[in-house]
């Protein structure tokens, strides 16, 4: 596998030192533990939704936590060691998933039904951070705001 270089990147931008560390952190990334499996779909412009699929996991045994920038989805099965099993198919083993949520990026809500958990998610970008125009002042506008300030 080649290396990411990301020094040209540093050396033209500010404040990305997260999105940069993920990008290393990916190279790592060895896609061994792919349990539960997922999907991560784009409902709409600022909307997502994540979908695992649980089966055999009651409600009561998933925990979803929202943290700083990721969201952490965990199961834990009761241990049922009364049975005997002939074939055990259904995993029965506890799981934590960690996904990474970009800025602004929030968990509006969760659902389970028929085994399957959605969490959907909104990006909602505060005013202030949102693009704005700049008035250009000129000569003579910067001279009117100076005497006002003098006065």
């Amino acid at each position: 596998m080649t290396t990411l270089d990301l020094a040209p990147l540093w050396r033209s931008t500010v404040g990305f030192d997260r999105q940069f560390d993920l990008l290393a952190d990916s190279g790592r990334w060895t896609g061994a533990d792919n349990y539960p499996p997922y999907d991560i779909e784009r409902v709409g412009e600022d909307h997502y939704q994540i979908t695992l699929a649980l089966a055999g996991f009651p409600p009561d045994t998933v925990s979803i936590t929202a943290g700083q920038n990721t969201l952490t989805v965990e199961g834990r099965k009761a241990d049922k060691s009364g049975h005997q099993y002939l074939y055990q198919g259904i995993s029965a083993r506890q799981f934590r998933q960690i996904f990474n949520l970009a800025e602004y990026v929030q968990v509006k809500s969760a659902s389970f039904e028929n085994g399957m958990l959605k969490i959907d998610l909104v990006r909602e970008v505060p005013e202030a951070m949102k693009p704005r125009q700049i008035a250009i002042n000129t000569g003579a506008d910067h001279q009117k705001d100076e005497n006002k300030h003098a006065a």
